[in-house]
Order: C-alpha cells, then sequence, then structure tokens
C-alpha cells in the first residue's frame, strides 16, 4: 500500500513541476524595457515605414532612416503589446508601410539600429504614445 501510494504521489509531483515549467516558459520569452532599452539614449528618427508587425507581447515596425551620410538605415522598433496599442487609439491601420513618420525612442542597450519607440508622428500631425507600461509614460 505504501509502495503504490509513493508512486501516485512521484506522478502527481512530476505533473505538477512539469506544469510548472510549461506556465513559465512564455514568462521567460518576455523582458523588461529597462533591461533591453537605455532612457539615458534616446533618439529621434525620421523616415519610411518598411514593415508593421502586430504581435504579443510587442508590436514591432521597421523605419528606413538616412543617416548623416546620405545612407539609409533600415531600424526596428519596438512598441507595446497590441492591446496596450489598441488602448491608445492604435489600430492596425495607423501606421502603413510607406508612411513618413518621426519616431522619439530609447536605443537598445546591446542591439545595433533597434529601439522602444515612446511616442511616434503620423505624416497628419497625429502624435501617439507607442511606449511600454514600464518607460514611465507618455512624454509631456
Amino acid at each position: 500500500m505504501k509502495e503504490v501510494f509513493a508512486v501516485k504521489f512521484k506522478s502527481r509531483l512530476f505533473l505538477a513541476l512539469g506544469g510548472l515549467l510549461l506556465a513559465a516558459a512564455p514568462a521567460g520569452a518576455h523582458h523588461s524595457f529597462m533591461a533591453e532599452f537605455d532612457q539615458r539614449q534616446p533618439v529621434t528618427l525620421q523616415g519610411t515605414v518598411t514593415g508593421v508587425e502586430w504581435q504579443n507581447p510587442h508590436t514591432y515596425f521597421s523605419l528606413d532612416v538616412k543617416d548623416n551620410n546620405g545612407k539609409v538605415v533600415n531600424w526596428r522598433l519596438e512598441t507595446g503589446s497590441p492591446n496596450a496599442l489598441l488602448r491608445r487609439d492604435w489600430t492596425r491601420e495607423t501606421m502603413k508601410v510607406g508612411d513618413h513618420i518621426t519616431v522619439h525612442a530609447y536605443r537598445s542597450k546591446d542591439t545595433p539600429n533597434t529601439a522602444a519607440a515612446r511616442s511616434v508622428t503620423m505624416a497628419d500631425g497625429r502624435t501617439l504614445f507607442g511606449g511600454q507600461t514600464d518607460d514611465n509614460g507618455p512624454a509631456k
């Protein structure tokens, strides 16, 4: 009887631990703003949108920007989640490939031409907050 109990207990313990590991895996893929981006390295980018990716846990867009030498450099910009953007008046139609925009962002700590978009000014003059919840909120 003790052996049957021990086997059942071990099986349940193994299943519970496995379930916890599986549940924690998606959380490990997410990162905090401060872990990846540096608020002491702001950058303003003006350019043409080359791609938009609405996905969780963050939405991304690509922007062709001319550097000081006139060379076009493609930047990858991260915003908040699709749900967070929807709450800030974004839609999937807000930004399209070919749009000319201005972005105020924070550079990545270790990935070149990558930044977290804090605010985005559209060609029509609207400025939308694109930041994440842990970058201290919209620009004043």
